[in-house]
């Protein structure tokens, strides 16, 4: 890793092949992917300006497992974390949140809610839902998805 003053940070990869590969990580959150000559790996022959999107796309490409943008982290113990938005059409939009059963039904936990510039850690079965809340949903990939077909429902 490299610090790139005002740019932002280079990070530098040599492959199994002997090939320099770089990306950096730009300040505005857009990323270059570099890749270097064979025959001079310090002169650049191709170089890729991604945007965000650009790069969620090849991270997806890249990483199978990463099953989408909103997936937060995955464990060893078969474990994912998830953001999942509850639209305003949804049928819990007002309603708290024991109504969804959401442990009962999925064996997944609702373990933090995000509203606006707010987080709320660990909501009570109380917790009136709004629309345009984030759930933050922990459990088996499976647990996980059931629970987002729940907060999906219009």
């Amino acid at each position: 890793m490299t610090p790139l003053p005002g740019i932002g940070v280079q990070y530098d990869l040599t492959t199994r092949e002997h090939r320099h590969l770089s990306v950096i990580a730009h300040r505005d959150g857009t990323r270059s992917v570099n890749v270097y000559r064979g025959d001079d790996p310090d002169d650049c022959a191709h170089s890729l300006h991604l945007t965000g999107q650009e790069t969620a796309s090849l991270i997806d490409a890249l990483m199978p497992s990463h099953h989408s943008p909103s997936v937060l982290h995955t464990t060893d113990l078969g474990l994912v974390a998830e953001r999942i938005a509850l639209s305003a059409q949804s049928v819990w939009n007002g309603r708290v949140l024991g109504d969804m059963r959401m442990r009962t039904e999925t064996g997944a936990s609702v373990v933090a809610v995000l509203r606006r510039a707010d987080a709320i850690p660990s909501p009570a079965p109380d917790f009136r839902l709004a629309g345009g809340d984030t759930l933050i949903v922990i459990g088996t990939r499976e647990g996980v998805d059931a629970a987002a077909a729940i907060i999906g429902q219009e």
